[in-house]
């Protein structure tokens, strides 16, 4: 086989790809950090449920808003710069929450520290920038696996808040929930050095000449629209379930919180985990069969965690009552449920960005950075609709009825969307599906007797 540039990726491509996925690993970690420190926080401050939603909801927020901009600026600009103004920022941000004092000022922080979740955008560019269409898929879900940063902060968080618990340290810094971020904040300083000497000083910038009219012009195509709410589906809800599942095992299976994360962990795994794995299936058989895979398997798990526990009361006509059809789920069947979630997300994280180089290789920062945007707005607005729905029914369950909606409709999109598409551009096939097939093989062989007439 001849050997070029399709063959072979540029030299630095392997030096990007690692330092991008550990600083994107790190920056998710601190990203969703408050979905751990979350519960310690509410017992200091005395905080109601929908309170302590809020602080998860705002740094998701800052972490959504600003990709757009971001992958377009590291389409100008190189990811490499993009990326280590994110790291030394967003140590900054994390060193202060320790110093946090007041409701108000974590809420804040929390957006100040949500900033770094834009670092997803910066990578998709960046990397994309380094590798051809052959390993594209593959590489940006790898990237992507970045996302088992969230599951740092669940593995390490509750062992420290619980060893260092009353301690005090130089520079003001106490033990407790507090040293958490400070770690992370040395840790994201440690890695902005590490990425600036290990990848290449001579950035790729494929948007370098581009107007900002040029690359916002795809944004008015309805696919980005509809790739953005699969990106809700896989990713949003990700972050949301992320940042709110261990306080649910805690109210709801009593679990104390090292087990709480623990059990996310095992959520959180395969949905980071499995993307490079979803890339690669993209890549084999096509993002297309990938989405429908994930949506189906959602569809049927979240459909039976969203069943509430109870039994049907039946009246019988001589005034007495008996209950049938008790149901109620378990604490391990809940867990399996849940990772088949993760399973499945994990897939079509990757399926979801094999779509934008795609349908739009030349503005993969701009389109990438909105899905990216408006997946992550998910994962703001879904934590406070989880809080509020909970409080309104009464039933912790209507968060995965909340799910389950979504995917719902998402799917239908896209079936709908599909199905004339193909009935747009082969017409014809209609008639070999639609007619009886006594009239197709009657009209298949009139066909024939005219052609040898």
């Amino acid at each position: 086989m001849p050997e070029g540039p399709h063959r072979h990726e540029a030299p630095g491509s392997g030096r990007v790809l690692t330092m991008s996925t550990i600083a994107f690993t790190m920056m998710f970690a601190v990203w969703l950090m408050f979905g751990i420190l979350g519960k310690p926080i509410q017992a200091e401050f005395g905080l109601t449920d929908v309170e302590l939603s809020w602080i998860s909801a705002v740094a998701v927020l800052n972490g959504s808003m600003w990709r757009l901009p971001a992958g377009m600026l590291a389409d100008r600009i190189g990811g490499k710069k993009v990326m280590l103004f994110l790291l030394v920022s967003g140590a900054v941000a994390s060193f202060a929450v320790s110093f946090a004092n007041s409701y108000p000022m974590l809420l804040v922080l929390a957006f100040l520290v949500g900033f770094v979740g834009n670092s997803f955008s910066v990578g998709v560019a960046w990397n994309n920038a380094w590798f051809t269409d052959r390993r594209k898929g593959f590489a940006l879900g790898l990237f992507g696996a970045g996302n088992v940063g969230a599951s740092v902060t669940k593995f390490i968080g509750p062992a420290i808040i619980a060893a260092t618990a009353g301690a005090t340290y130089g520079l003001g810094v106490v033990g407790g929930w507090r040293l958490i971020p400070v770690i992370y904040g040395v840790l994201l300083l440690a890695i902005a050095v590490t990425l600036f000497f290990v990848t290449p000083h001579a950035d790729r910038m494929p948007g370098a000449t581009k107007s900002v009219a040029a690359m916002l012009e795809p944004l008015k195509d309805i696919r980005v629209w509809r790739f953005s709410l699969y990106y809700v589906v896989v990713f949003g809800a990700y972050v949301a379930l992320s940042a709110t599942l261990p306080a649910y095992y805690v109210d709801n299976f009593g679990v104390d919180l090292t087990t709480a994360g623990l059990l996310t962990a095992t959520f959180i795994f395969p949905a980071s985990l499995l993307r490079p794995v979803g890339g690669w299936f993209s890549d084999r058989w096509g993002a297309r069969k990938a989405m429908y895979g994930t949506f189906f398997v959602m569809l049927a798990a979240s459909g039976v965690l969203m069943m509430p526990n109870g039994h049907i009361v039946l009246y019988q006509p001589d005034g007495g009552r008996s209950e049938v059809m008790h149901y109620a789920i378990n604490l391990w069947l809940f867990v399996a449920l849940v990772f088949v979630i993760g399973c499945a997300m994990g897939i079509g994280k990757a399926a979801v960005y094999k779509h934008i180089p795609t349908y739009f290789p030349e503005n993969v920062g701009s389109v990438g950075g909105l899905v990216g945007m408006l997946g992550g707005l998910g994962g703001f607005f879904l934590p406070p609709m989880f809080a509020y729905a909970k409080a309104f029914t009464g039933m912790a369950n209507s968060t995965f009825a909340i799910l389950f909606a979504v995917t719902a409709v998402s799917l239908l999109w896209m079936h709908l969307t599909i199905h004339r598409m193909l009935h747009t551009q082969s017409p014809h096939l209609g008639d070999d599906v639609e007619v009886p097939a006594t009239m197709a093989d009657a009209r298949a062989s009139g066909t024939r007797e005219e052609i040898h007439a």
